[in-house]
């Protein structure tokens, strides 16, 4: 089958062509002629499987007929409407749009948060036809009076999953209230759960459900692999694989900002090119991150869960999970910007005793028994024992922690007097009287400390 078949316009085809795609993928073949027909559908496919060119491609098709050169922003009014979560996916989708209606006379533009909404503002204000944006900055441009969503006639949710994740509901709800409600409606998302199948209940209308893999299924050319390795020494063993694997372009994961920007900085001293990428960037700083890592200015990409969705760097040959995700779903995604559009690619992970137990959890959500491996030439410190090769002390069914830490070995140990060791005990201080003179009464005795010490915690008895 090729993209002839759906009968799209020849300016989509060539810019399709140019691009040098032949063959739709299962999910644009099943996706492209719903959308066409106008019926709303509810989509999900293996991530890097092509499900953006599945909404982009027919609703250039639907819109070509509104095509014009007008300078009049009437003319060119929001006809589609395609909510992302974050910035890096709504970047990545207006592209898409860009380069396949780049021979068309449909504008379209972007809009996001954490930048000056000010140049934005006089884009959407000259006309679009398809809008592309992350829920709140759209109600910026709802409450600036810039945009007008009354006659969007598509509506899509791209990631719907990740939006519900990040608390987008309230937002979307409150755009939905906006558009006309007679509408075409695309809910496309890599996972579907529980929470998506409510959603979709209250916005689709009869839609058409296309699964082309099971749920959470990863890509069947990504090689995964984990590396048992203790905390401290997981810099050392990527700067190994880093080396003898002569890996050029990775994306290596994290799960906080703050160790993300620490180890880009251990990478760089270590003589690695790397840059990192995380919420706390500035969003002129991400996009120029990821520029040098696409032009290979950057061997390493080190990031947070904001690039694991959405991100797509063609030919990316390797995915590293420095620290695992305590949500399995999140490893789907972040394997996913590897191997994708049917090429192969390596996931590698790393785990710590402490993070074993989800590598299980994510074996159970994918199904598949993710190969235990030692990376050769490799040793650890020899503290350490029970990673080598990612072995377990089975009696017990946990890694082995009886070994004493390298920071306990070696301790140099003084001797202690016994003397200081023993408890305390009482005694009673001898008296001392000046000798009596010749025919004077000897003077009344001292009081025993015993006395002295009761008299300091509650005083002595009156005597009757």
């Amino acid at each position: 089958m090729s993209f002839d078949a759906f009968g799209l316009d020849p300016l989509i085809l060539k810019a399709v062509a140019e691009e040098g795609y032949t063959e739709p993928t299962p999910i644009q073949a099943q996706a492209i002629p719903v959308v066409l027909q106008g019926g709303d559908v509810m989509g999900a496919a293996q991530t890097g499987t092509g499900k953006t060119a599945g909404f982009t491609l027919p609703i250039l098709q639907l819109l070509a007929p509104h095509q014009n050169v007008s300078p009049s922003p009437a003319r060119h009014p929001v006809r589609a409407l395609i909510l992302l979560p974050t910035r890096e996916l709504a970047l990545q989708v207006a592209e898409s749009v860009a380069t396949y209606g780049r021979h068309m006379q449909i504008r379209s533009t972007c809009v996001f948060g954490g930048v000056d909404i000010g140049p934005q503002l006089k884009i959407v204000r000259a006309g679009v036809e398809i809008l592309i944006a992350t829920p709140g900055r759209l109600l910026d441009h709802v409450e600036h009076k810039s945009v007008n969503l009354g006659q969007v006639q598509i509506l899509v949710l791209d990631e719907a999953d990740r939006m519900l994740d990040m608390g987008f509901m309230p937002d979307i709800k409150r755009i939905i209230g906006l558009l006309p409600a007679q509408r075409q409606n695309l809910l496309f998302s890599a996972t579907f759960s529980d929470e998506i199948k409510r959603l979709a209940g209250g916005i689709l209308r009869n839609p058409k459900v296309i699964e082309v893999a099971r749920r959470n299924a990863t890509a069947d050319k990504v090689r995964q692999v984990a590396y048992a390795v203790a905390a401290d020494e997981k810099r050392a063993l990527l700067k190994h694989l880093v080396e003898t694997r002569d890996i050029r372009q990775a994306i290596v994961f994290c799960n906080t900002k703050l160790g993300t920007a620490r180890l880009a900085r251990h990478l760089e001293r270590e003589g690695l090119k790397a840059e990192a990428i995380h919420g706390d960037k500035s969003q002129l700083e991400r996009i120029a991150a990821l520029d040098k890592f696409k032009a290979g200015e950057a061997h390493l990409l080190v990031a947070t869960d904001v690039a694991a969705r959405g991100l797509d760097i063609q030919e990316m040959p390797c995915v590293i999970n420095y620290e695992l995700p305590h949500s399995p779903e999140d490893y789907v995604h972040r394997i996913g910007r590897t191997g994708r559009a049917g090429a192969e690619g390596d996931a590698i992970s790393f785990f710590s005793a402490d993070e074993e137990r989800y590598l299980i959890d994510i074996e159970k959500l994918i199904k598949v028994k993710i190969e235990r491996a030692a990376a050769r030439g490799f040793e650890p410190v020899a503290d350490e024992p029970h990673f080598h090769a990612g072995r377990r002390e089975r009696s017990r069914g946990r890694f082995d922690r009886e070994s004493p830490s390298r920071h306990t070995r070696n301790v140099k140990t003084e001797k202690v007097d016994p003397w200081f060791l023993k408890p305390y005990e009482e005694g009673t201080a001898p008296t001392s009287a000046p000798p009596a003179k010749a025919n004077e009464p000897a003077p009344p005795a001292t009081p025993a400390r015993k006395a002295g010490v009761g008299a300091l915690l509650g005083g002595l008895a009156k005597k009757p």
